[in-house]
């Protein structure tokens, strides 16, 4: 029974628990009032029970341990009180918990411990008391849980160490205490880890070296001690890294050069104390460096991370010295410049062209700003629901729009390397050394996709991670309006597979690593981000690889945040052959829309070509006869035996992304997981 998403109110009534047969009751995104009643236990057969974002009150039933073939139990955002049931423990095939975003209170019940099934556990924003359940070390197929927020004391118990299938961890904003347990160095598979805002002490173990797939790091405001560890180097695929608000010493270790990936680096309101290490010239350029409030010495080295740095980035550090506004010259520097022979002379001879300068500056600003105004250049913030946009981030230097017109002389067709969902996709190399991809939009005014643009731009500001293109700048105007990314050197997946000549190079294990690498964009783009982000145009033509033939989901003209006051209803959305069936029929746009088309893609990488009407008719063909039907792209060599068995992990997780039951298909979460573990 699907009711969501729409206007009901009043309480929900007590006759629906004789529908006996039922499977699913979605209830969710209504405007329900009064108690849960306790009559739905005697649904035998339901498994999947949704009754979010509503208005309900009063206690969880403790009826609803009854529910024995309950897959997801779904409550949150509602104001229910009380505490949690310890009944919910008998619900052994329970894999999704949400509990968030209500009013219970009381400890977390011993009971949970025994959901061996359960691979997502939220029950964050509450007012829950006590301490972390050792219990959990036994849920060894949780992959997400989620504790933040809450009165939580005591020690992150060693028994989390069992739970290998972790991959988001969120526990801040409690008052835990004691250290990091080493045994968190056993989550091979963690992407996300998030401590921040507890009494954690000790040392940062260094079993963090163990977590290679992690790319959000948060430890910040507790109160650990001693040096950064030299494990951190080993973190490859970090983008953000916060300890600052710590009491960590020492020197910052030269390992933190390994951290290409890394967008932002916060290590202030430390101790850490000598020299800023020479490391840090070899970091990603732009990167968002935070060193305040330290006992940090010497020069600031005149890297690019450093070029043009706020003082509030680098000030509460009294040894530090050099040319940044803000900072005392070093000695070395006010020796050099007192003991110069032509001190007093180059004063003058550099004020006087300077005076001219300046006006000569002034009469040619005032110029160039009466031109701008005349070609009615966008100079404007996004923010604005109407006019002209303009933004470009540097990019190891100053780029300005007449950079992007120079650099494809006018949008040449010579420079063209594609055609994206709603534009020309072109190259462009600009000083110094840097190589962008720019998508131009159709010029005239009329076709102008406005809410295609902002989608894409909306969508991937704040996006960062490995596996989802990178957004540099952006211009929306009448005349030349495009979007800035990073350059993939090997462009689309669909344009290598339909080459007989470029498929060559696209063996089973890249092929393998490429749907991995697509299933970790959208587990994140689901999962990570708030709010979430739907793709709903997920097809081999919008992804991108670069010279190691990494996947990059790119293309979000048609993305959708899911707003959690909205109804998500849309218009369809997509590419033919890649679009959810039940999108027809509902209008409403969910991340398992995103899902199907995972399982369309992942099976077309695998074949070497659309699997076509194979799709429906997977559930009642046999496996014996998929195997060899989905490894038949003969352009290449038969797959290894090792390489076979990953094969078959991606057609049984295909199957399940491509169920007609939108209920029925996993999260992108769950897929990226069992993907990583090559195994179901």
């Amino acid at each position: 029974m699907h009711l969501y998403k729409n206007k009901l109110c009043g309480l929900i009534p007590i006759e629906l628990g004789n529908l006996k047969s039922l499977t699913i009751l979605e209830l969710s995104h209504n405007q329900l009032s009064g108690s849960i009643p306790s009559s739905l236990a005697n649904l035998s057969n339901l498994q999947y029970l949704y009754l979010n974002e509503n208005k309900l009150v009063g206690l969880i039933p403790i009826e609803l341990g009854n529910l024995k073939n309950l897959m997801h139990l779904v409550v949150n955002y509602n104001q229910l009180s009380g505490s949690i049931p310890s009944s919910l423990g008998n619900l052994s095939n329970l894999q999704l918990l949400y509990l968030y975003e209500n009013r219970l209170s009381g400890p977390i019940p011993i009971e949970l411990g025994n959901l061996k099934s359960l691979s997502d556990l939220e029950v964050s924003h509450y007012q829950l008391s006590g301490s972390i359940l050792q219990e959990f070390g036994n849920l060894t197929q949780l992959q997400r849980l989620d504790l933040s927020s809450n009165h939580l004391v005591g020690e992150i118990p060693k028994e989390f160490g069992k739970m290998k299938s972790m991959l988001y961890l969120y526990l801040s904003d409690n008052q835990l205490s004691g250290t990091i347990p080493l045994e968190l160095g056993f989550y091979e598979l963690l992407e996300v880890l998030d401590l921040s805002r507890n009494r954690l002490n000790g040392s940062i173990p260094k079993s963090i070296g163990q977590w290679a797939q992690i790319h959000y790091l948060n430890l910040s405001n507790n109160k650990l001690s001693e040096k950064i560890p030299s494990e951190i180097g080993k973190l490859r695929q970090l983008t953000e890294l916060d300890l600052s608000h710590n009491s960590l010493m020492e020197q910052i270790p030269s390992e933190v050069q390994s951290l290409q990936k890394l967008e932002k680096l916060d290590l202030s309101h430390n101790r850490l104390s000598g020299s800023i290490p020479n490391a840090f010239a070899n970091l990603p350029h732009g990167i968002d460096i935070n060193l305040a409030y330290n006992e940090l010495s010497g020069l600031v080295p005149r890297y690019v991370v450093f070029v043009n740095a706020s003082i509030q980035l680098l000030q509460g550090n009294p040894g530090l010295c050099g040319n940044v506004t803000g900072l005392k010259l070093c000695a070395s520097q006010i020796i050099m410049k007192k003991n110069h022979p032509f001190h007093h002379r180059v004063i003058l001879v550099v004020m006087l062209p300077l005076l001219g300068a300046a006006l000569l500056g002034f009469f040619m600003c005032r110029l160039i700003a009466y031109q701008q105004q005349k070609k009615k250049v966008p100079q404007k913030g996004l923010d604005e629901e109407s006019g002209d946009y303009f933004f470009i981030k540097s990019l190891g230097g100053r780029v300005v729009y007449d950079d992007i017109l120079m650099g494809t002389n006018n949008f040449n067709e010579a420079y063209c390397i594609g055609t994206g969902g709603y534009g020309i996709v072109y190259k462009v190399e600009l000083k110094p050394n840097n190589v962008v991809a720019v998508k131009k939009l159709h010029s005239s005014p009329e076709n102008v996709d406005r809410n295609g643009f902002l989608n894409e731009v909306r969508a991937l500001t704040n996006i960062r991670h490995r596996n989802i293109v990178k957004l540099y700048g952006y211009c929306f105007h009448a005349h030349h309006s495009f979007l800035i990314y990073e350059y993939l050197e090997k462009g689309s997946l669909g344009s290598i597979l339909r080459s007989d000549v470029l498929v060559k190079e696209l063996d089973w294990l890249k092929r393998v690593n490429i749907v991995k690498a697509v299933a970790n964009g959208l587990a994140y783009m689901h999962h990570n981000c708030s709010p979430p982000i739907i793709h709903r145009d997920i097809s081999i033509a919008n992804i991108l690889l670069d010279s190691d033939y990494e996947a990059h989901i790119s293309d979000f003209g048609t993305s959708k945040l899911l707003k959690l006051d909205s109804s998500n209803w849309t218009a369809i959305a997509g590419t033919y052959g890649y679009i959810t069936p039940e999108l027809a029929y509902t209008m409403i746009a969910t991340e398992k829309c995103d899902v199907y088309s995972f399982g369309v893609v992942a099976l077309e990488v695998i074949m070497g070509k659309h699997p076509g009407e194979l799709i429906t008719s997977l559930p009642t063909l046999s496996a014996d006869y998929l195997v060899p039907e989905i490894m038949g792209d003969s352009r290449i060599p038969p797959p290894s035996s090792q390489v076979q068995k990953q094969l078959k992990s991606v057609l049984s997780l295909s199957r399940a992304c491509l169920k007609s039951n939108p209920h029925e298909r996993p999260t992108m979460c769950r897929v990226s997981n069992m993907l990583m573990k090559d195994q179901l």
